[in-house]
């Protein structure tokens, strides 16, 4: 049986991830979705570090604040999303200074949630989730594949849901699906094509009507959540957001479409 004291004890909030995750059981196989993706999250963070490029650096760092927060990694989000602020404001001095630090933190959450999840870790991505053939889809488009995995979890049994990575992922599968897709949830800030570049692309090909659109993001900046409503949108549910939250931004992007 696995020690929760163990987490409690580094400082892991896990009574406030599950007010959002619901059980220890979903707890626990969201764990394993971070290690999935946490080790190219790290490099991809490092490479953008490595070449000053602060605007992508700034999303990856925003990626890792998302789990960070979502799975009760307090130190891990405060860190990463200093890293966001600063290197969206081109502070690429805080960076260099801070890295190491966050670098540290991340790799003792990694290593208090490997002893965690004791010797039968196996990474989630390895294995094959079987596709459930649903009379409705539902296209998520986040980066972070915690956040994709947990709404694929909530809707196994409702819905088929189809995930994109980045905004040029997403369009490619409205071009060809666009009639079987019943909503999108779509996150902003993303690496490639982001949130906005897919939301011009539907405005300017009328889309909306088609396949409703929902933003998830975890943006917090005014002028970003203004931004996002000056397109034909049906809600925006900010993260972290719990099993409730997106069952409800769900119900309403998909009765939109109806109305």
């Amino acid at each position: 049986m696995k020690d929760v004291s163990l987490l409690y004890g580094n400082g892991v909030d896990v009574q406030k991830s599950l007010e959002l995750l619901g059980d220890m059981e979903t707890y626990d196989a969201t764990l394993e979705d971070f290690l999935a993706g946490i080790y190219g999250k790290l490099a991809d963070l490092k490479s953008y570090k490595e070449v000053s490029d602060m605007a992508n650096y700034a999303i990856y760092a925003h990626s890792i604040k998302s789990d960070a927060r979502y799975l009760g990694f307090t130190r891990l989000a405060d860190l990463a999303y200093q890293h966001e602020m600063e290197s969206k404001a081109n502070n690429i001095y805080f960076v260099s200074n801070n890295y190491d630090s966050l670098i540290k933190e991340a790799d003792r959450i990694i290593n208090v949630v490997k002893q965690y999840l004791g010797k039968e870790y196996v990474a989630s991505s390895v294995a094959e989730r079987p596709k459930i053939i649903k009379d409705k889809k539902i296209l998520v488009v986040d980066d972070s594949n915690l956040i994709r995995n947990f709404i694929e979890k909530i809707f196994a049994d409702s819905y088929e849901v189809v995930m994109a990575t980045d905004g040029q992922v997403a369009l490619n599968i409205i071009k060809e699906n666009q009639d079987d897709i019943a909503a999108m949830l779509l996150d902003l800030n993303m690496p490639n094509v982001n949130g906005f570049d897919v939301l011009e692309y539907f405005k300017q090909n009328n889309l909306f009507k088609k396949v409703p659109v929902s933003i998830i993001s975890g943006a917090e900046e005014k002028e970003t959540i203004d931004r996002a409503f000056t397109y034909d949108i049906v809600d925006l549910l900010a993260k972290p957001f719990n099993e409730r939250d997106i069952k409800s931004v769900i119900e309403k992007t998909i009765n939109f479409k109806n109305m």
